[in-house]
């Protein structure tokens, strides 16, 4: 059986928009981190959903940054950084991150993992990596490290979440109309 389209599935084909595959992706519920890397002064941090375990043997994630980002050379230059996954009760934290002009990393409780990188305290929990490749993947760059050190500081706390361009917690109510029951 062929589908068809239907009034109630939009598809677009040929050359991609995007603002509309922003829009779609954001259909994909993913976690909220912030990403510190770099050490004393120079230490920063930046938030980013764009994270992901590749591989158990070795134990491998990555995460992306766009070829801007401020963050990027402090990665390129400490080999090194960690994922700190936000509690639903986080999303202030995650906003302070998230601009051009964010926050800086004495304004938040923090310690070093034994690869020299900063770890929130505050975190859920976190993942601290040796940078093993990084790849250019259109405007960003792919980054890929092995874990060296992780931990679970609040395992029964529920997780900042990112769906249609908003932050909230998962026991939150879903913003916005859910287009699998409207009509």
């Amino acid at each position: 059986m062929t589908a068809t389209p239907t009034d109630t599935h939009r598809q677009q084909a040929g050359p991609i928009d995007a603002k509309t595959l922003r829009t779609v992706c954001g259909l994909f519920v993913t976690g909220v981190t912030v990403i510190t890397s770099g050490s004393g002064p120079r230490a920063a941090g930046t938030t980013v959903n764009s994270f992901t375990s590749v591989s158990l043997d070795p134990p491998l994630v990555l995460f992306c940054l766009h070829r801007a980002s401020r963050l990027r050379p402090l990665v390129e230059e400490s080999g090194a950084y960690t994922v700190n996954f936000l509690a639903g009760r986080q999303e202030p934290l995650a906003w302070a991150f998230a601009g051009k002009n964010t926050a800086t990393l004495q304004d938040v409780e923090h310690r070093y993992s034994g690869v020299g990188v900063p770890v929130l305290s505050q975190a859920m929990a976190f993942v601290s990596c040796r940078l093993v490749n990084a790849f250019e993947g259109g405007d960003h760059t792919i980054f890929v490290g092995e874990v060296a050190e992780l931990g679970v500081a609040r395992a029964d706390t529920e997780p900042l979440i990112f769906f249609r361009g908003s932050m909230g917690a998962l026991e939150d109510e879903p913003r916005g109309p859910h287009p699998m029951f409207d009509s």
